[in-house]
Order: C-alpha cells, then sequence, then structure tokens
C-alpha cells in the first residue's frame, strides 16, 4: 500500500463527499480509490468512515486522522512547493466559504484581484449564512462576521464592522423617528433569523449602560440583505451591518437611527483551521485580504480597521 497516496485518496473522499467525485478529481477509477481507503482503514485497524446509500461521514477515529491528514498533506505541499521553486508561491485550489452579501460585495473582487496576482492558484468558494464546520467539510478558510466559532480555529482580524439602525424616509414621514432605544417597541421592526439573541436589539448609551430593547414585526428572515431591502422600501425598521446598509444609506434610500446610542460592533476575520504551518494560499490570502479591508469601505463614519 502506497500510504501516502491512500491518506490522499482518503481526504479528497472526505472534501468531496463522494468516492466518485474524489477519484474524478484524483484522475483515479472509484474502485482503485474505494481500495486504497479500505487498505488504509486495514492498516490503521480502525473505521474511519461510516458509508451508507445516502452520504458518507467520519467516525470520530477518522475526524481525528482527517484533521491529521489535512496538515501532513498542506506540509507536504509546502515543502514540494520551496524545494521547486526556491519560494513560497500560493498555488492549486483554495476552498472557501463566506457570508453571502458580503463574499458578493467584498469577497468577489478581491478573489478576481488575486487570482490575477497569483495563475496558479483556484478558488472554490461557497456563499453561505450557515456557520461552516471547515474541518468535517474540507474547508480551507473562511471569512466570518462576528465570532470565530470552534476555539479549534484561528481567527485573523482583518477588519470591522457594525450594526446601523435605520429606516426609509418614508416610514420615518409616516410613523415618526425613534428617539431613543425604548421607542422601537412601538415601532414595525424586522427581525434577523441568526442574531445572537432573536427579538432583542442590543445598544448602549454613551456612558455605557446597556439600553437593549425587546422588538417585534411582520418579517423575519435569514437574509439581511432581503430585510435591508424590505426597509429601503418602507416597511419598517433594521438593525443590519454596515457593510449590508452602507449603499442604501448613500442612495438616500435609508436613513441611520438612534445615533447617540451605540449598536452592536464585531470583528471580521479570516478563519483557517490550527494548523503548526500555514499553507502558501491560506496565508497569502489571509494577508491580502488583511490589506483589502485595512479600510473599511462599507463604513459609514469614515472608520478604518487600521485606527479601529
Amino acid at each position: 500500500m502506497d500510504r501516502f497516496q491512500a491518506i490522499a485518496s482518503f481526504a479528497k473522499v472526505v472534501e468531496t463527499g463522494s468516492f466518485a467525485r474524489a477519484a474524478e478529481r484524483l484522475d483515479l477509477s472509484v474502485s482503485a480509490v474505494s481500495r486504497q481507503v479500505a487498505e488504509l482503514e486495514a492498516h490503521l485497524d480502525a473505521r474511519l468512515l461510516n458509508r451508507t446509500t445516502r452520504r458518507l461521514s467520519l467516525t470520530e477515529s477518522g475526524r481525528a486522522f482527517h484533521e491529521r491528514s489535512v496538515q501532513l498533506l498542506a506540509d507536504l505541499e509546502e515543502a514540494e512547493q520551496s524545494a521547486h521553486a526556491g519560494t513560497l508561491k500560493p498555488r492549486g485550489t483554495l476552498r472557501l466559504t463566506c457570508a453571502v452579501t458580503f463574499g458578493e460585495r467584498y469577497l468577489v473582487p478581491a478573489l478576481a484581484e488575486l487570482g490575477a496576482r497569483f495563475p496558479e492558484l483556484q478558488f472554490d468558494v461557497e456563499l453561505s449564512d450557515r456557520v461552516v464546520d471547515l474541518v468535517e467539510e474540507g474547508f480551507d478558510a473562511a471569512v466570518r462576521i462576528g465570532a470565530i466559532g470552534s476555539q479549534n480555529l484561528v481567527g485573523r482580524k482583518i477588519g470591522e464592522t457594525r450594526l446601523v439602525c435605520c429606516a426609509a424616509p418614508s416610514y420615518l414621514k409616516r410613523r415618526g423617528e425613534p428617539k431613543k432605544p425604548e421607542d422601537l417597541s412601538a415601532h414595525t421592526c424586522l427581525t434577523y433569523d441568526y442574531a445572537p439573541v432573536r427579538g432583542l436589539w442590543p445598544f448602549r448609551d454613551r456612558q455605557g449602560r446597556d439600553r437593549s430593547v425587546k422588538i417585534t414585526g411582520p418579517v423575519n428572515s435569514n437574509s439581511g440583505r432581503l430585510l435591508a431591502a424590505l426597509a429601503a422600501d418602507g416597511l419598517g425598521i433594521v438593525c443590519e451591518p454596515d457593510f449590508i446598509i452602507a449603499p442604501l444609506v448613500r442612495d438616500g434610500r435609508l436613513v441611520p437611527l438612534l445615533r447617540p446610542f451605540d449598536a452592536a460592533s464585531g470583528s471580521i476575520h479570516v478563519v483557517y483551521p490550527s494548523r503548526r504551518h500555514l499553507s502558501a494560499k491560506v496565508r497569502a490570502f489571509a494577508e491580502f485580504m488583511a490589506l483589502r479591508c485595512a479600510k473599511a469601505e462599507w463604513a459609514l463614519d469614515g472608520r478604518s480597521s487600521e485606527r479601529s
């Protein structure tokens, strides 16, 4: 048994979720990939994968072995690149995940520039507002807004964002403008499904006192962009990140509210599995995004992450 090839096949099966897709990526037959994984399990005397007719899943032993395998393959790729080129150059496929709106508006142009700079680098990108398990699903890195997630992940801060409470001029003409957070309880508010606490908007006054308020409204959604669009059409008030509502505020379709009170702020990170040696492609991506986001172009008050 070629142990390295067997480990590479196992890692590719986990990454793609299928023996057939792994075989296609590795340019091998399905039977060859299946045999290599079976021989690896026999060598380790441990079942690595649970196989059913519908899906594959890692066993507890398989999850631990996969994490070490990914590290081993990354280290070997880095060593080969170093020996071959003398310097580390990003190459290969970088699997990324990112929140939908931030990805569409800010990750897309960044990847276009990064791809032009490193032509040997390819991208496999999933835009999703769910919290992805990077190791389990085979991702190299994620761009995360707010909490990094698992304690087994490493995060490099690349920028900041903050929530902004706002409404359309037509709504404010019809319903009036709230002057303090407590006034929101009498207003129509549009709520975000993935908020840390649904139905509660966080505010602090200038003395640092908590002024969080419970809110209700006719629409709850897992899409902040949808809620911002509904607010711009006059349906109600939203409290959404500045990178979502900034274009609507600058176009005059939304008006920031409750400026004397601070809504929650959060950091933006490039997140990756904890590894002793970071692959060249992930390192290049993290460094590039930190430079791109040094000036938060979505900020409504001229902030930059360098000053934050």
